[in-house]
């Protein structure tokens, strides 16, 4: 499984859920790729107002915030 991690510069809800991300045990770890929206307009226009969003590469899923560290577990199907 990889994760993408939708966010952009100066955001406070973004530095709250890479917090949630990075204290969250996860074995095995798994690899994050981190994709700032203001890069694409076509990611603002889709995560603009949703971010920080996290989207699972394997299938597509995707978490918006808030979420607690039990939402994420569910999400990665670690619960």
């Amino acid at each position: 499984m990889q994760l993408v991690f939708y966010t952009t510069d100066n955001c406070q809800l973004c530095g709250l859920a890479e917090t949630l991300l990075v204290q969250t045990p996860m074995d095995p770890p798994i690899p994050v790729d981190v994709v700032d929206i203001a890069q694409s307009t076509e990611l603002v226009a889709r995560y603009g107002e949703r971010i920080p969003v996290l989207r699972r590469a394997d299938n597509g899923r995707e978490l918006d915030w808030p979420f607690t560290r039990d939402d994420l577990m569910v999400f990665l199907d670690k619960a």
